[in-house]
């Protein structure tokens, strides 16, 4: 197996998750990970706007941990394919924005999408629709996970 780095797309939930109760162990050990390098990271222009109507300390994280990140835009074909998502009722309507993450992850081909987003995002139901439509479309496939489903074990004692 060849080993290179995954490139990852952060959605909000992740970036917000680092200081939420729930999820802060997991997300800070994910964040310490993307530290030290062992992924790459991608972080949308839709990302970036909702992380404006967030609480300072979520606003600011990527630049305090100083996280690189390539930005890239939701283009026409990423709405488009969100659109599609919507049309074979992946999900709701009003779970577009949910929607644009996945095909922004799909059309720049990420190897993987982190969310906390258990309801719309992070659910086997939901992920098999959303490759079932990528499929349809002549896009590869797309892997979600949540952050616990990334981070490194391998230090825990068994």
């Amino acid at each position: 197996m060849i080993n290179r780095k995954l490139t990852l797309y952060l959605d909000t939930s992740v970036i917000g998750g680092y200081f939420d109760d729930e999820f802060m162990l997991d997300t800070q050990q994910l964040f310490r990970e993307i530290q030290a390098g062992q992924y790459d990271i991608m972080i949308s222009d839709l990302t970036l706007k909702e992380l404006i109507k967030e609480p300072e300390n979520v606003r600011t994280l990527l630049r305090d941990l100083a996280i690189n990140f390539n930005e890239i835009t939701a283009t026409n074909e990423c709405v488009e394919l969100a659109s599609e998502y919507l049309m074979e009722n992946v999900v709701g309507q009003t779970s577009l924005d949910d929607c644009i993450h996945i095909a922004t992850a799909t059309v720049y081909k990420v190897d993987v999408l982190v969310s906390w987003n258990f309801k719309h995002i992070v659910n086997v139901h939901r992920i098999r629709g959303y490759n079932a439509v990528n499929m349809k479309r002549g896009y590869q496939p797309i892997d979600i996970r949540s952050p616990n489903n990334l981070i490194n074990y391998e230090d825990e004692k068994i």
